[in-house]
């Protein structure tokens, strides 16, 4: 679909620089939309540098989308953020810069969108000529506007309207935060449109004046700069950028049909003047007596059944006489863990955070493996730095990764499997490869999709989505 998205920012009449970043574009495999806006924080400068990490960083790590969308975006964020927090500590002249940001990922093809939020920059959804607010304002200006207490117009013109209490570059340890990064996921219906906008525009651009421009006539990019001068007109304080996403499918318009009552549920109303006389005799009907056929049929049954059941106990306690002189299975043998397996297990269990970086240097012989490495997790990043490769036992021919079913969001990073019958084995698109090399390998990825027992099922399988590609020259081993 041409045409249906598009980003715009300007500086504004009164600032020098931008602070703001954006991002409107396809993922790498086309069947996704990235719209997000970011608003740098810091200074001169600094806010610049945090917006472009950040809006690099988003395009890095959503390149290709699977698995849970939630998760996924909200990884993506933590790696935003490390990035930024790892850049100010090692320049001190950018030591106050931050970003706030929001992100919303639409699948046009299954009509719906994801985003994930951080801060005071916004996402509207509009739908059927009105105009909804998703995401929540990190400030206290913002909160006292969502739940009520503040009118619109009195939060646009209070003092403290831009003083947030969420950012990312502020605190290096937001994972540890469940709440901090705030998800959500909606139904985009042909017809509705996302619009992803920095402060710059709704400290002085009103609702009911976006709605208006965003109703009225003109194309996306007509939409946008209309958005942003009307922001200009308004003083222009601030950067203003704006995001718009059209999903521009023919709305489905319903037939409208007649209920039809049920026979089953219409009663006749009968004036009882006119009540059809019923012939002389009796007034009541004579009523069949039951046989009791049944009962003697349903007593045979039953003591057919008792009987089988003496048959059969005493068939097996027959059988258990004889058992004693069979040869008892022999157990399985437990081989022994290498010094790399037992490390390798040991480190996940411990591990606090959802990232995992194994290091060339910790890891110098490649990891042989005796049994599956299991992860239990809902989500988890493993990194390699430096050549990691894993092997298997002599004799072994199990997985060298297995994901439990209830695993959402898995991230491989830059590792070699080598020898496997089967490298990994996963459940419902929670596998992410990044540059993974499978060498030897029979079965790479086992895939199993579990659905709900007797229920339909709609969709597409997120399985297509790798490439073969060559490993960046920053990271080859």
């Amino acid at each position: 679909m041409a045409n249906n998205y598009f980003g715009l920012t300007d500086t504004g009449r009164q600032r020098d620089n931008n602070e703001d970043a954006f991002i409107a574009q396809k993922a790498n495999d086309d069947n996704f939309i990235l719209a997000c806006v970011i608003d740098g924080v810091g200074g001169y400068v600094g806010g610049e540098v945090a917006a472009e990490i950040a809006r690099e960083t988003i395009i890095k790590d959503l390149s290709y989308i699977a698995g849970n969308v939630s998760a996924l975006l909200v990884n993506t964020f933590i790696d935003a953020n490390k990035q930024i927090y790892d850049k100010k500590i090692a320049d001190k002249e950018l030591q106050n810069m931050a970003c706030v940001l929001t992100l919303a990922v639409v699948d046009l093809e299954n009509n719906q969108f994801h985003y994930a939020h951080v801060g005071d920059t916004r996402l509207y959804l509009l739908r059927d000529n009105s105009l909804i607010k998703i995401s929540k304002d990190h400030s206290f200006v913002g909160f006292l506007e969502d739940s009520g207490r503040l009118s619109e117009e009195a939060a646009m013109d209070h003092p403290k309207r831009n003083e947030i209490n969420k950012a990312l570059g502020f605190d290096p340890n937001i994972a540890k935060e469940a709440d901090f990064v705030e998800t959500g996921h909606s139904p985009f219906l042909p017809g509705d449109m996302l619009l992803v906008c920095s402060d710059g525009l709704t400290d002085l651009v009103d609702k009911n004046l976006i709605k208006s421009i965003l109703t009225g006539a003109g194309e996306l990019e007509d939409k946008a700069a209309k958005l942003i001068q009307a922001a200009n007109n308004k003083g222009g304080k601030d950067n203003v950028t704006v995001v718009l996403v059209h999903n521009n499918k023919a709305p489905r318009v319903q037939n409208v049909t007649r209920p039809v009552a049920s026979a089953k549920v219409v009663e006749e109303i009968i004036d009882p003047k006119h009540r059809p006389k019923l012939p002389d005799g009796p007034e009541t009907v004579p009523v069949k007596q039951k046989s009791n056929r049944g009962a003697v049929v349903l007593l045979a049954i039953l003591l057919l059944v008792v009987l089988c059941g003496f048959v059969w106990q005493y068939w097996i306690n027959q059988q258990l006489k004889h058992d004693d002189t069979k040869p008892v299975a022999a157990r399985p043998v437990t081989r022994p863990k290498s010094a790399g397996e037992i490390k390798l297990q040991d480190t996940l269990n411990k591990l606090k955070g959802n990232t995992l970086i194994l290091s060339a240097t910790d890891f110098k012989e490649p990891i042989v493996l005796s049994d599956s490495i299991y992860i239990g997790r809902d989500s988890l990043y493993i990194k390699a730095k430096g050549k990691i490769v894993f092997k298997p036992d002599s004799g072994y021919k199990g997985a060298a990764f297995m994901l439990s079913p209830k695993s959402k969001y898995v991230v491989l990073d830059s590792v070699a499997f080598d020898g496997f019958k089967t490298g990994v084995i996963t459940h419902n698109d929670a596998l992410v490869l990044k540059y993974v090399q499978f060498s030897n390998c029979v079965t790479p990825v086992q895939t199993t999709y579990l659905f709900p027992d007797k229920q339909y099922v709609s969709g597409r399988l997120f399985g297509g989505m790798f490439k073969i590609d060559s490993l960046p020259k920053a990271i080859k081993h």
